[in-house]
């Protein structure tokens, strides 16, 4: 019996151990090999407010892509250097945790004021921040899902900064993109004889077409509509984890963050859609978009990017993707930004 208690308590000591390495290890971004090579994560202040930022790049002197993640809350940094790598050969890449999402939520820090247009204001500083450090006069300005509402605001603020905005999984009429979502859920339930699915979402319709809000995500990915050749990347936990960016403290934090967020956001996100915002840009404009994405609706985005103005505009359709082309199909995507940008 005693054995048996010595043995449990030296299990109870071995998991606490394992518990304070795994919320306080360090953490990193894997190295790039050459000599003007980047890969840095590090915080810096940014408007008033300490973010996680992620440089990667096997030149420093490449065009600089500033990625706006989407969620709202869900960073790309733990995932990034894995479906960015090709990209990195002819760019440099920054990613960050946006304010008050993952490392960049901090438990004492109070976000009563979190809003879209702060999260505008910081990108503005950002770019800013990068700009200088980089050495460059403008960057390429890259925004995914919720990120694109963010994206496509600063690109209209101040043009000047940017030399192109790249929306994907482009955000546009929220009720109509989430009507569609809905119905297509609905759509697939049925073929697949799911009529406990069918009858839970056909009793939602009216409260997604008032805008009261979106069709459920764990629907829309179970049915196909997030990802169709990769894992869903956003909220995969374990997968943060694993990743040399993030530890668990990050990982609590994420998840924090991201229902923090969630909660602030949405709402508005849903109240003032991009297509009452912003008509007109005036740098070159890029929707890309997976034909199967139903958690911002391709038809949506494309009616969007038909009455937007811009000198110069383009949609591109990824066939095999759904809401993530940049990962699902990052060869045909990293061509496409090379054929675009590099001269």
């Amino acid at each position: 019996m005693k054995n048996i208690k010595k043995l449990i308590k030296y299990i109870g000591v071995i998991i606490i151990i394992v518990l304070i390495i795994a919320l306080f290890s360090p953490t990193w971004t894997p190295h790039i090999k050459g000599e003007n090579s980047i890969s840095a994560l590090e915080q810096v202040e940014i408007n008033g407010s300490s973010h996680e930022i992620m440089i990667r790049g096997n030149d420093k002197d490449n065009p600089v892509i500033i990625v706006v993640h989407g969620g709202p809350g869900s960073p790309e940094t733990p995932y990034a250097d894995k479906y960015y790598d090709l990209l990195e050969s002819n760019f440099t890449i920054v990613n960050y945790d946006q304010r008050a999402s993952g490392k960049s939520y901090h438990f004492f820090e109070d976000y009563s004021d979190l809003s879209t247009d702060l999260l505008v204001d910081d990108l503005l500083a950002l770019t800013d921040y990068i700009t200088e450090r980089l050495g460059k006069e403008k960057v390429i300005l890259m925004s995914h899902s919720s990120g694109t509402y963010i994206g496509i605001q600063a690109a209209y603020k101040s043009p000047e900064k940017y030399e192109a905005y790249v929306g994907i999984g482009q955000m546009s009429d929220t009720k109509e993109s989430e009507m569609e979502s809905l119905n297509y859920c609905i759509t697939q339930a049925k073929k697949a004889g799911n009529t406990d699915d069918v009858s839970y979402l056909q009793g939602l319709t009216e409260q997604i077409e008032s805008g009261d809000m979106v069709t459920p995500r764990d629907y829309v990915m179970k049915y196909g509509g997030a990802t169709r050749l990769i894992d869903n990347p956003d909220g995969d936990n374990i997968g943060v984890l694993l990743s040399s960016e993030y530890n668990l403290l990050d990982v609590i934090r994420y998840n924090y963050g991201m229902g923090y967020s969630q909660e602030k956001l949405l709402n508005h996100i849903l109240e003032n859609p991009s297509p009452n915002i912003v008509t007109k840009l005036e740098i070159p404009i890029y929707f890309a978009m997976g034909k199967h994405d139903y958690m911002t609706s391709y038809h949506a985005a494309k009616k969007y990017f038909d009455m937007i103005e811009a000198n110069k505009k383009e949609f591109i359709t990824f066939e095999q993707s759904a809401h993530y082309p940049q990962f699902e199909e990052k060869e045909k995507f990293y061509e496409w930004m090379c054929d675009t940008f590099i001269k």
